[in-house]
């Protein structure tokens, strides 16, 4: 067996994508008569500096030997848009099964996930295995390789895409995708299939906006059922299609911590309560503060989270919370977050016995008075208040979520659920 790990063939402007490189590496080798058991998408951490959109790593499983898989790959590594000058393509080739990559090179893959990499910390790995490699430009692409390479290993928890990419010649033009049977699609195969659509914005969110290869790309738990709605959709031709195992959907990026652990370029779940109330700023963007005792964070729902705002700015000083989020420049970007116990009285002026009507102070620490009936109360009381939100958690829509992010639909969390479809 040969795992072929490769990363940073894209462009942000020019287009390309990594997992078209890695699909087309796996029908060579297919063609050449070598079996591929799996095609590998990782999602390394979404924080990184360098990344393009997803920040994707792939790695390939294929029983061809090593000087095959490097021949291969050599051919169709030509592909990245190495014209960019920040697209620096790496490739790891490691000899043996998925499962026997050493210890430190999935440690590595596990890190690069939810902390950073320097170009050294791979090239020292890849030496110390005898792995061999190629790269252009600065060699960047060598960190996302490594880890693809030790991903299987790394992780337990994974899903699927089925990717199905466009002819050449129509690269770059607008998609040509019928909406109705994407949406119908996506009814039938809910929840085994996720975030094809959003149906709160009525966006097709499997299909991209980019230059890319891709022309739509359908996310589920079950390989069959993700076939099954890429089948049902009618679009411009499909030019090829493959299925990837992938961490995407799995929160594989975030980490518990308290607020006081809590660093720039890596994403977290922290628990606190609301110390200062939801705030609407300029541009629709939604703030509030988060402490526990010893130290605050502020937590934001940006606009492209749409409706979620409504759920944050449900949030009130008080309440008991858990929030997840990638931490930036000292803020929290808010990704789901879990209400674990809601503030239900608030103190208010009283209302007069008498007449109902409400009382006015009597004076700095003379109480409350009321000024018709002369009744009297000695200060503020509790008073039950609405609440649009419940117990349990809440998450951005699909059209908003990030690739690694868990939907709440899949399950698996310490409380009731919410979830956004």
């Amino acid at each position: 067996m040969t795992v072929v790990g490769l990363d940073d063939t894209d462009s942000r402007d020019r287009g390309m994508c990594t997992t078209y490189v890695a699909a087309r590496l796996a029908r060579r080798l297919r063609e050449a008569g070598w079996n591929v058991e799996r095609t590998l998408l990782v999602r390394l951490n979404p924080a990184v500096e360098h990344k393009t959109r997803g920040n994707a790593a792939l790695a390939v499983h294929t029983d061809a030997d090593v000087d095959t898989a490097r021949t291969l790959i050599g051919e169709v590594i030509e592909l990245a848009e190495t014209e960019d000058p920040r697209t620096n393509p790496g490739v790891v080739v490691a000899d043996g099964k998925p499962e026997w990559i050493p210890d430190d090179v999935a440690e590595f893959a596990r890190r690069a996930i939810r902390t950073h990499h320097d170009i050294d910390d791979a090239r020292e790995l890849t030496d110390r295995h005898g792995f061999a490699t190629l790269s252009r430009g600065n060699g960047r692409g060598l960190i996302g390789a490594l880890a693809a390479v030790g991903a299987w290993e790394a992780f337990e928890e994974w899903t699927y895409e089925s990717i199905s990419y466009r002819e050449r010649e129509r690269w770059g033009t607008d998609r040509d995708v019928d909406r109705e049977p994407v949406f119908a699609a996506a009814e039938a195969a809910y929840p085994d299939a996720w975030d094809t659509v959003d149906r709160g914005e009525g966006q097709a969110v499997c299909i991209p906006h980019t230059p890319c290869p891709i022309l739509y790309g359908i996310r589920g738990d079950d390989p069959d059922v993700v076939e099954s709605v890429a089948d049902r959709i009618e679009s411009e031709p499909v030019a090829s299609r493959q299925l990837f195992v992938t961490n995407q959907g799995t929160d594989a990026h975030l980490e518990p911590a308290t607020i006081g652990e809590t660093t720039d370029g890596r994403a977290y779940c922290v628990d606190g309560t609301i110390t200062e109330p939801p705030e609407t700023r300029t541009g629709g963007h939604v703030f509030l503060t988060v402490g526990d005792g010893k130290h605050t964070i502020e937590c934001a729902a940006f606009e492209p989270t749409k409706r979620f705002r409504d759920r944050v700015r449900a949030l009130r000083a008080g309440d008991d919370v858990t929030v997840c989020g990638e931490v930036s420049d000292g803020t929290l970007k808010l990704e789901k977050f879990a209400v674990r116990d809601l503030r239900e009285t608030a103190l208010a002026t009283p209302d007069c016995p008498e007449c109902g009507r409400s009382m006015e102070s009597a004076g700095r620490g003379q109480g409350y008075r009321c000024r018709d009936c002369g009744t009297s109360a000695d200060g503020k009381v509790a008073r039950e208040i609405d609440r649009d939100l419940e117990v349990g958690w809440y998450e951005v829509p699909p059209v908003a979520r990030r690739h690694i992010a868990k939907p709440l639909i899949r399950g698996g969390f310490d409380g009731p659920i919410h979830p956004e479809q």
